[in-house]
């Protein structure tokens, strides 16, 4: 073995040995080992209670039953919003009638200012497939801590806010568990088919 070889295998070696010491470091100070990240993934999602768009009370349960997208934003958000909205619309086209069998959920992480009807006007701009939720501030914290979202309200120099949150798409299943993010990145046709998938 050359120069080169010896050190990545030293490198290697080193970097597995740090492995096994961080575990044990958890498994020692914890008393437990780590969770599987397929245990974290599992646990994205979960109950909420909300106000649609209409006024209207809605859980998860009423969710249920066909796959959805979740995802958590505010009608002042100036660009990722409005862009993902907009995206997530050419999907349902694509999906034609399809759609109907499917559901798209727009929930809000800032219900100072998103009441249900400053919502709906919001949505108007989008497929109206499109749901959109909100509540007091602790329900809407509850929606946001099922769904492990960031969220945090930033002062602005001239005395408004703006959030920073979690610009996440999730694909939840027909019983309304976490299947994976879904990628917009990509023709609204081929995002269409993925979803189909889940019908």
């Amino acid at each position: 073995m050359n120069e080169r070889g010896s050190r990545i295998a030293l490198l290697l070696a080193a970097f597995l040995a740090g492995l096994v010491l961080f575990f044990g470091a958890i498994l020692l100070v914890t008393g437990r080992a780590p969770v599987p990240i397929g245990s974290a993934i599992a646990a994205v999602g979960g109950p909420f209670h909300l106000v649609d768009q209409n006024g209207k009370l809605v859980s998860d349960q009423d969710f249920k039953g066909h796959p959805f997208l979740v995802f958590f934003g505010f009608t002042h958000c100036p660009d990722i919003c409005p862009t993902t909205l907009f995206e997530i619309s050419e999907v349902m086209r694509k999906l034609g009638p399809d759609a109907d069998r499917t559901g798209a959920i727009f929930i809000t992480v800032d219900p100072e200012r998103d009441t249900p009807a400053t919502i709906k006007d919001y949505l108007s701009n989008f497929d109206p497939h499109m749901r959109g939720l909100t509540g007091d501030q602790t329900a809407v914290n509850a929606a946001i801590k099922a769904y492990r979202v960031y969220a945090k309200k930033v002062p602005l120099p001239d005395g408004d806010y703006t959030m920073d949150h979690t610009a996440v798409v999730y694909l939840m299943d027909k019983d309304g568990h976490f299947v994976a993010p879904f990628n917009l990145k990509r023709t609204p046709e081929a995002a269409a088919d993925d979803l189909r998938k889940y019908l």
